[in-house]
């Protein structure tokens, strides 16, 4: 199985993992799953927290560095991506989680997310509800 996280998730799966089900814990810890994150959510990452965006206490370079000590696989932008994510219908505007649907179409891998709108595009998604604070 491939996991693509959502950039929210990637950040809950490196520094706050008490908000992910037990369900997904045990599939990013399965040798089994190869975990993948994006360039696209270092991107994310580094824009918000520039804009001084609060959940984005984390700079890019650190979670990039968590990332592979976790072991999770980089995975790149491609041109492909990007044609992709033109094709999807307008239910969402945010270009870093349109990108995020698209990659998961072209490689293919399941997108985690937990939010309510990317689950509505016509992609492979894993939805969950994220646990308390």
């Amino acid at each position: 199985m491939r996991l693509l996280l959502d950039t929210h998730v990637l950040l809950w799966a490196l520094m706050a993992r008490r908000r992910l089900p037990k369900r997904l814990l045990a599939a990013l810890a399965d040798r089994e799953t190869e975990v993948l994150f994006s360039a696209i959510n270092i991107w994310e990452i580094a824009i918000k927290r520039a804009l001084g965006r609060p959940a984005f206490a984390f700079g890019p370079d650190d979670v990039l560095d968590a990332a592979l000590d976790a072991g999770f696989t980089e995975l790149p932008v491609k041109a492909a991506h990007a044609a992709r994510s033109g094709d999807l219908p307008p239910l969402h505007a945010d270009p870093f989680d349109r990108l995020l649907v698209a990659q998961a179409l072209c490689e293919p891998a399941r997108l985690v997310t937990a939010d309510t709108v990317i689950q509505r595009y016509p992609a492979p998604i894993e939805f969950f509800t994220p646990l308390g604070d």
